[in-house]
């Protein structure tokens, strides 16, 4: 303690910092770095797998997740239609049937060869990930890949034959989504809407092998940390409050048996991100690009009782955007489909970030967008955005969102309905008897071994049709006291990606305002700036908590946790902060 008190920060940050691996994964993107560093690598969670068997010439790029729903219904059309209407009559503007008359550019103006805007902002254009390499030695045989290297690490450089080409085995993060629709790849993201995306289409295995070498792909190829190296380097996992207790012991899992770390510990992300902004106590609002969660700390710890989780974040504004250029037809002629190819929801998040924002009149923009057609090359297309306020006001009201386009995964794999905010410290689990081979996850292909375990239902904590102000509001009232309602009210701390979009401060604080019961003795609300970035903000404060070497009980030894499987032990109590509740319990002799 006396040497804390005396040692300058950034002196601590290196000297403890140097041999700490970070990692924050999300449901679109997982942040990595050095807790040294000032902001870590962020990757987009996904994995493009070669498909062999296919036949050339045929469109056989596919996606994994085959239970997507792909166009809105009727139903909710009409929902949206009416969301706009509203949104429209807070903030001035034309309804869904009315044109501006203000407006000096006509709706469409035509292909262009290229074009940056006058506003400064320059597009970007994506190209498509080259997947096939020329082979001038086709009569060769291949080289075989090197014994040494681990399964994970061959992935990337591996490639196959096909007569004098060969395909990449896998392909990673923004070059996955950026594989054309006609090459024989299929897309998989491990991670969908704050779960583990696993279905009749994509099983638990498969889910577990994709994380495993996206994070291998990571270490190795950004970070520069190969497996054989890992064994002197620990892990904090930064966790979003979405995740069940069986999940988390599978990233455990991951990072302890497949990645081969010496230590590992689990924080919460949302009290990481309070951490990160030197803050005790508040309310704080994450918001990622496919959840947004809301949950209230009091003196370093959260309050269970106080989740909210709301199933729509930046990927849902950046289609809200493209629906409402087609409704009023100010989008280009060309095939815009997010689903079938995820490299225009790159551009759509690229539109998003640049010309979305809230505040009230009309908001209006010339920007140039891009078609990407297989063997016609990119299309620049410059248009008029229309609306450019309305989209992040889906925040408010997620109807016009509609969520359901990219529904949750199933739960119904699961035997075990723990979560993160569950009371379940205390609880005694029946234990594995003859544990011969050491691990009951995925590693061994374990995922049958928690059918062992008992059932723990849960309430539902997801709310569909409940907007941020709302969720805010009952997020702080639930706490029940007026003292600490008064304090987080004027304490609310956004984070994530969209926490950066532009008027959106002034936006929480007017409507959480509005949305107090007029009983309540609460007359002010204040958002407090954030002290880094907003997207970073959790990964960095779980940094800090790792650094400071906060809660050392807690780190699980990677012997330990071979050894001797998983359940709690007598010898550790975890009950003094919830988020330590999510280390996978104990993995103590009993």
């Amino acid at each position: 303690m006396d040497y804390l008190k005396t040692v300058v920060p950034s002196q601590l940050m290196a000297e403890r910092g140097s041999n700490l691996i970070v990692i924050n994964p999300g449901s679109a993107n997982v942040r990595m770095g050095f807790a040294h560093q000032q902001i870590p690598v962020s990757v987009p969670h996904c994995i493009a797998r070669y498909m062999s068997g296919t036949n050339d010439g045929q469109k056989k790029f596919s996606l994994q997740d085959q239970n997507l729903n792909r166009q809105a219904t009727p139903t909710q059309h009409v929902e949206c239609e009416k969301a706009y209407d509203m949104i429209a009559t807070l903030m001035k503007i034309p309804f869904l049937d009315e044109e501006s008359e203000n407006y000096p550019f006509p709706s469409k103006m035509g292909h262009v060869d290229g074009y940056k805007s006058s506003s400064g902002r320059s597009d970007t254009i994506f190209t498509w990930t080259n997947v096939l390499e020329t082979n001038p030695n086709s009569s060769m045989v291949a080289e075989p890949l090197d014994n040494k290297v681990s399964k994970h690490e061959s992935l990337d450089q591996a490639k196959i034959r096909s007569g004098d080409h060969e395909y990449r085995e896998s392909i990673f993060g923004e070059e996955a989504l950026k594989v054309s629709p006609s090459q024989p790849y299929c897309l998989r993201c491990p991670i969908r809407r704050g779960h583990f995306n696993i279905s009749q289409h994509y099983s638990a295995q498969q889910v577990y092998e994709d994380i495993c070498a996206i994070w291998d792909w990571i270490l190795i190829e950004k970070l520069h940390i190969l497996p054989a190296a890992r064994n002197a380097f620990s892990v904090l996992l930064v966790l979003p409050e979405t995740f069940d207790n069986r999940e988390i012991k599978e990233m455990l899992s991951i990072v302890l048996q497949e990645l081969r770390f010496s230590s590992a510990v689990i924080h919460q992300e949302s009290l990481a991100a309070a951490f990160g902004n030197g803050l005790s106590t508040a309310c704080v609002v994450h918001m990622g690009a496919q959840v947004t969660s809301v949950i209230c700390i009091e003196d370093g710890v959260a309050l269970p009782a106080t989740s909210v989780t709301l199933p729509f974040g930046g990927e849902d504004i950046s289609r809200s955007l493209l629906w409402i250029q087609q409704h009023h037809q100010t989008w280009p002629s060309m095939h815009t489909h997010l689903l079938n190819k995820p490299i225009d929801l790159l551009m759509l998040n690229k539109l998003k970030e640049s010309y979305c924002q809230i505040r009230d009149g009309e908001i209006n923009a010339v920007a140039v967008v891009h078609s990407y057609e297989e063997g016609i090359g990119v299309g620049s297309h410059k248009t008029r955005l229309y609306a450019l306020n309305v989209p992040p006001m889906g925040l408010f009201y997620p109807m016009l969102l509609i969520p359901e386009e990219y529904p949750p995964p199933p739960r119904s794999w699961f035997h075990d309905h723990e979560d993160m905010l569950e009371d379940t410290w205390h609880l005694e689990f029946p234990r594995k008897v003859d544990n011969t081979d050491g691990l009951f996850l995925g590693g061994n292909g374990g995922l049958s071994a928690w059918e062992n375990y008992s059932v723990f239902p849960t309430r539902l904590k997801e709310e569909y049709n409940l907007g941020l102000a709302d969720a805010i509001t009952k997020s702080i009232l639930s706490t029940g006291r007026i003292d600490l309602q008064r304090k987080l009210f004027t304490s609310i701390q956004l984070a994530g990606g969209v926490a950066l979009t532009s008027g959106l401060v002034a936006a929480v604080e007017e409507r959480v305002l509005h949305a107090i019961p007029s009983n309540e003795a609460i007359d002010i609300v204040e958002v407090l700036q954030s002290r880094s970035d907003s997207t970073y903000v959790a990964w960095k404060g779980g940094a800090i908590l790792g650094v400071l070497d906060f809660g050392r009980d807690a780190w699980i030894l990677r012997e330990d946790w071979i050894r001797n499987g998983i359940h709690i032990g007598s010898g550790r109590k975890y009950k003094d902060s919830y988020f330590l509740q999510a280390q996978a319990m104990c993995y103590m002799n009993s």
